[in-house]
């Protein structure tokens, strides 16, 4: 049965060892006939939230007029979603940090996912990565029905495209190809 797949990088970086994991894991799911799209975070306008309460007050959606609705909406129809970081000094990056912020407004419609993770980072250890997952956890944690189906780590990749060295870039196909 075809899915249809939703990757966010998340990474400020072009051509980061995070986005090639996306890259491989995306190639993976379409070749395997799934849908799939790759958001760039770095390519949208997402503006911090400011806690105003317009969503928590009844209000539909969020008074912020940038393009996390279009993210949002590409969430809540997704079967999968695959959230891609750079790990930066032991936890996600700000721009993923901030996304998932903005997801307040309609968390509540994010619901029946099966997720994926990805990291990537200098540091080899993947014990190091735990706190960086427990902050994706805390976001599924929040939504109803979400599955934690898989975690990819890129570890030891420092510099652009190191990560091909790594067995994370045929772990990244791989795991794309049996969602």
């Amino acid at each position: 049965m075809s899915k249809n797949i939703l990757i966010i990088s998340s990474s400020p970086r072009k051509g980061s060892n995070s986005e090639i994991l996306c890259g491989q894991f995306l190639t993976g799911a379409l070749e395997a006939g799934h849908q799939a799209e790759m958001v760039y975070l770095k390519d949208k306008e997402i503006n911090y939230c400011t806690g105003c309460g317009t969503c928590i007050n009844g209000a539909k959606g969020c008074s912020q007029k940038d393009d996390m609705s279009e993210v949002l909406e590409k969430m809540i129809a997704a079967d999968v979603i695959v959230m891609a970081t750079p790990v930066y000094f032991y936890t996600m990056c700000g721009q993923m940090k901030t996304m998932i912020d903005r997801t307040c407004a309609r968390y509540t419609e994010i619901s029946n996912k099966e997720f994926y993770f990805i990291v990537t980072a200098a540091d080899n250890s993947k014990p190091a990565m735990k706190r960086t997952i427990e902050e994706f956890r805390g976001f599924t944690y929040c939504l109803n029905g979400a599955k934690e189906k898989g975690i990819i780590y890129g570890t030891g990749a420092w510099n652009k495209g190191e990560i091909k060295n790594s067995p994370a870039y045929k772990e990244a196909f791989l795991i794309g190809s049996s969602v």
